[in-house]
């Protein structure tokens, strides 16, 4: 049987809204919200809900990190790419998600709770099968600070592309 690792990462999300009028007198609708990490106890303010995806992918990545110290640097890179595909689902269906949840809190809410707990458990078992996997021993090796500074940096630039995509995916979004 595979070793287990489990981590736990909670996030509470506020929302505030704010109902005015424009200079132009016209009603206008502000959402903000606040985000906070449960066990860590760090938070962040956003008005973008993007903000808020960003703050819980780099919680989550420190989490995975952590997880993969032990790791080969061929395992690293495959526990990574399967947490990277979530958060490209993520950031394909989070802003209509949110849209729902504030015509139908209870509903979307509902529907939120189950697709994260299918997501969560979809992700835990391709982890434990990919850390399950028996590399030869030849293959082993230390993971020095050089190798986690790059990871680290690599990381970052996928997170950029990922970024830059998601901008030109909603530009091309907004032209329809």
């Amino acid at each position: 049987m595979a070793n287990k690792k489990e981590e736990t990462a909670s996030f509470v999300l506020r929302f505030t809204q704010k109902v005015f009028q424009s200079e132009a007198g016209e009603p206008e609708v502000q959402w903000r919200g606040n985000i906070r990490h449960v066990q860590g106890g760090e938070e962040k303010r956003f008005s973008e809900f993007d903000d808020a995806l960003e703050f819980i992918r780099e919680k989550l990545a420190d989490l995975t990190i952590l997880a993969m110290e032990d790791k080969s640097p061929e395992e690293q890179k495959g526990i990574l790419a399967k947490s990277f595909d979530m958060w490209k689902k993520m950031a394909l269906t989070a802003p209509q998600l949110v849209l729902d949840t504030i015509k139908d809190p209870k509903k979307q809410m509902e529907q939120m709770q189950t697709q994260f707990q299918s997501a969560s458990e979809n992700i835990s078992q391709k982890l434990e099968e990919t850390i399950a996997q028996k590399v030869p021993i030849d293959d082993w090796r230390v993971s020095s600070k050089s190798d986690y500074k790059n990871l680290v940096n690599l990381i970052e630039k996928l997170s950029m592309n990922v970024d830059q995509l998601n901008k030109k995916v909603d530009k091309m979004s907004k032209k329809k």
